[in-house]
């Protein structure tokens, strides 16, 4: 069942707050100029009614789809740690991952572009290369990642991956033996966390290019 939507009205034939798309659409089509968005919850419908629309039109603005409930039982993020995260541009296959610190976005380590990869391959690539960080640093900071598929390649020392060998990638095939190799080689403390999403917004490791 669809979640529940609220429209932001700024401009039209009548504005205000209204709990329907069809409500919604009476009033700003046809309408020249109409500026209105959709929100997940009222509350922040209404305070957006209060405010210019130069705030959250154009702009991803994040709003939980999940309840109260959900959001006190997944609680908040740990801002001492480290956020990992892959780009994978679909076009060229280019891939490229960074890590930053939780708290601030401060930039941690960053490697690529590498071509002929996946998404799967640069989250693993982040993971490990944040473990390794944190080790030899001597550090103890839990690692983010919103990948369940690289958290669960890290938790089997294996890159499960089904990329196919090319001429330009062999560096891939390269770092993700190393990584394999390393985790089998290598105890450590940090825990590997699922970055709740839905919850908490974009991954601060994000490239912010959706």
């Amino acid at each position: 069942m669809a979640k529940q939507k609220y429209y932001v009205v700024w401009k039209g034939r009548e504005i205000g707050v209204f709990e329907n798309w069809d409500e919604c659409k009476s009033h700003i089509e046809g309408y020249q100029g109409a500026v209105y968005k959709s929100f997940t919850t009222k509350e922040a419908a209404i305070d957006a009614f209060g405010s210019n629309s130069s705030l959250y039109i154009g702009k991803v603005i994040f709003n939980s789809e999940l309840s109260e409930k959900e959001l006190q039982k997944i609680g908040s993020p740990i801002l001492e740690s480290i956020s990992v995260d892959g780009a994978w541009n679909t076009s060229t296959g280019l891939i490229e991952y960074q890590g930053v610190y939780t708290r601030n976005k401060e930039i941690v380590f960053k490697q690529g572009p590498f071509y002929d990869g996946t998404n799967n391959v640069a989250e693993f690539l982040a993971i490990v290369h944040a473990l390794a960080y944190c080790k030899s640093k001597e550090i103890l900071l839990p690692i983010y990642s919103d990948s369940k598929n690289a958290i669960s390649w890290v938790n089997a020392k294996k890159a499960r991956t089904k990329l196919l060998h090319t001429s330009r990638n062999s560096i891939l095939f390269e770092l993700m033996s190393r990584a394999e190799s390393w985790l089998k080689e290598n105890k450590y403390e940090s825990a590997v966390l699922k970055w709740e999403t839905k919850a908490w917004g974009e991954n601060p490791a994000d490239f912010n290019r959706k």
